[in-house]
């Protein structure tokens, strides 16, 4: 969802977005300010349109276009709903060899365009990430440098002891403080690197999305695997690095100063490791 929004910015020049999508993730576009309305995607019984047998109409919510990044490889699907939005932009969400961002601009037809800045969190935004971290005992002056070790799936994760190394070279080096992200599917990746790096760091379990949005949008840098934090950090304009299996480059950051370092994520390459670390400190300046 994120990687959509160079393209849900350009929609908006033409009038409102209302974002049919995961209802915790629809909700902090919006508190974002990327889209004006949201709605949750199940709430809209498109189930319905896969079936001429299904007379149930759907819900959609009033709006001059529709465009869906979902059903397009159903015929039933495509021709059902441009019975009832004869103009609707029908496309899939992906497409291979091409950046995803990309790739969803070029379905809506989007003119040139700034859409690739980084969003601005409000300041109630960054409140909630200030009282996040102090609630998690991070007392400690910035600059602050966030970690994610998790991801959605294990397969995703670069090696604890590797971030491990990274977390402590870069304390010591440039005097920064470090939050751990740790998100529900990161409990393995989190307590696979408390063992190399103790209770030196603060913990962030868990917190809302416009909390975990705040803390990052006032970090000083950022690292992380292939994930929803890594975008959400780049696309806040974090100075970022986010570390990808080679073969998921099409998933990379739409923001151009997130820096993106394919890696071996199956054991700890000493180069690599050091490489990551050069990549931060420059993007620290």
């Amino acid at each position: 969802m994120l990687l959509a929004v160079p393209a849900l910015r350009a929609l908006g020049t033409s009038g409102p977005v209302t974002l049919a999508a995961q209802p915790r993730l629809a909700a902090l576009l919006h508190a974002l300010g990327v889209v004006e309305g949201h709605v949750a995607f199940d709430a809209l019984g498109l189930d319905t349109l896969f079936s001429d047998d299904d007379a149930r109409p759907p819900r959609l919510p009033p709006g001059a276009r529709v465009v869906s990044w979902f059903g397009a490889r159903d015929p039933v699907y495509r021709r059902r709903l441009a019975t009832l939005a004869p103009d609707a932009v029908v496309a899939p969400s992906v497409e291979a060899g091409r950046a995803v961002w990309e790739h969803l601009l070029a379905t809506i037809g989007a003119p040139p365009g700034e859409w690739c800045a980084p969003i601005q969190a409000p300041p109630t935004v960054r409140a909630l990430g200030e009282q996040a971290r102090l609630a998690a005992g991070g007392h400690g002056p910035p600059p602050w440098l966030v970690v994610h070790p998790g991801a959605g799936s294990a397969a995703k994760c670069w090696p604890a002891e590797a971030f491990a190394r990274v977390v402590t070279t870069l304390a010591a080096r440039a005097r920064l403080n470090v939050c751990v992200h740790v998100g529900p599917a990161d409990a393995e990746a989190a307590s696979a690197l408390r063992r190399h790096v103790g209770d030196g760091v603060v913990w962030l379990r868990e917190p809302s999305l416009p909390a975990l949005a705040g803390m990052l949008a006032s970090a000083a840098l950022y690292v992380g695997n292939d994930s929803g934090v890594s975008h959400l950090a780049a696309a806040l304009g974090v100075p970022s690095l986010v570390l990808f299996d080679a073969r998921h480059l099409d998933w990379r950051p739409w923001w151009r100063g997130a820096g993106v370092l394919p890696v071996t994520l199956t054991g700890v390459v000493a180069r690599e490791v050091d490489a990551v670390i050069g990549e931060l400190e420059r993007r620290l300046g």
